[in-house]
């Protein structure tokens, strides 16, 4: 695969995705997505997955994750874990793009990212809520507004 190859969806501010490796083409083992991060962008609200484990690396820029009350920032070349049935998320840091290779294992949730990538407008709480509980994910909502207003993010 070439730089620009992969199916992609690149909102203007919001986690962007391109999709590198399905986990349909390989027995649902694992999937491989780039997420990408405009300056000051949540890319996920607070959640937590009961199926898989995601490694994220760091590519370019200043990443955020928090892990229930903790919070980390890790830069290029780091790898940052996030465990299934552990509260997560994770958000550009810096002033500058950011992008990070997300591993899923096993595959599936990239799927539930396509399908928020693919809408065309902004879902309400409680739709995302029921979208997320098909892949075995929940979501704190509460927990993320906190977390945006403390580091001023955009979600």
């Amino acid at each position: 695969m070439g730089p620009q190859d992969g199916e992609l969806y690149e909102p203007a501010q919001a986690c962007g995705d391109r999709f590198l490796i399905d986990s349909r083409e390989q027995g649902g083992r694992f999937a491989l997505v780039e997420h990408r991060l405009p300056p000051k962008v949540l890319a996920a609200p607070v959640h937590k997955h009961t199926r898989e484990d995601e490694f994220s690396f760091i590519l370019e820029g200043s990443v955020g994750a928090r892990f229930g009350d903790e919070e980390v920032v890790a830069g290029p070349g780091s790898l940052v874990f996030k465990p299934r049935d552990e509260w997560h998320t994770f958000w550009n840091a810096g002033d500058t793009p950011a992008r990070l290779l997300e591993i899923i294992s096993p595959g599936g949730l990239e799927e539930l990212f396509r399908r928020l990538d693919r809408l065309t407008e902004e879902l309400p709480p409680e739709a995302m809520r029921q979208k997320a509980e098909l892949y075995g994910c929940s979501l704190d909502m509460e927990a993320t507004m906190a977390l945006v207003t403390k580091h001023g993010l955009i979600f």
